[in-house]
């Protein structure tokens, strides 16, 4: 469904202001309409980072931009809690935006394209903070595309070899 999405956000949107959309997250936000928080990159290759709101004129999807900063302008990722399933994230601009992913998932995934644009466009020194950067880091084994998939597995892994430990009767002696 969220290539769907995205597909139709590049389409109806970005491709029309001459920008290829990276990658998108959904954020909580009071009332009917959703929002989404989008990585871009212009023909001029800056990185373009856009709160889109998306609302339903009669049977057609509208897109629009209610907010876009730089990439080069963001000073830091704050994941609040590295060690908790939590999607609250803040990103420090010349002002602290607090945003509420869709969840926790969603969340890396948006921190892991930052980063990784911000390798291939500025490698300029950008602070994430309060993220497992096991997931993160690009190079990592659990990330890709379907890093959001591979996060839950991961953490299933885990569960489990922590269930599978406490079955374990303790040897006497």
């Amino acid at each position: 469904m969220s290539s769907l999405v995205k597909e139709d956000l590049n389409k109806k949107l970005f491709k029309c202001l001459g920008q290829s959309l990276y990658d998108f997250i959904e954020v909580e936000c009071s009332g009917q309409d959703r929002f989404y928080l989008c990585a871009s990159v212009t023909k001029g290759e800056e990185v373009q980072i856009s709160m889109v709101k998306h609302f339903r004129i009669g049977l057609d999807e509208k897109y629009e931009i209610s907010e876009k900063w730089f990439l080069d302008d963001l000073e830091m990722i704050d994941g609040k809690e590295a060690d908790a399933d939590n999607p609250w994230f803040d990103m420090h601009f010349k002002k602290v935006y607090s945003w509420e992913a869709y969840s926790c998932a969603s969340k890396y995934a948006f921190a892991r394209t930052l980063n990784k644009l911000n390798e291939m466009y500025l490698q300029k020194d950008l602070k994430i903070v309060n993220f497992d950067f096991t997931y993160i880091n690009d190079d990592s084994f659990w990330s890709s595309n379907n890093g959001d998939c591979l996060v839950l597995m991961r953490i299933c892994f885990y569960a489990s070899n922590l269930l599978c430990l406490s079955l374990c009767p303790l040897p006497i002696g």
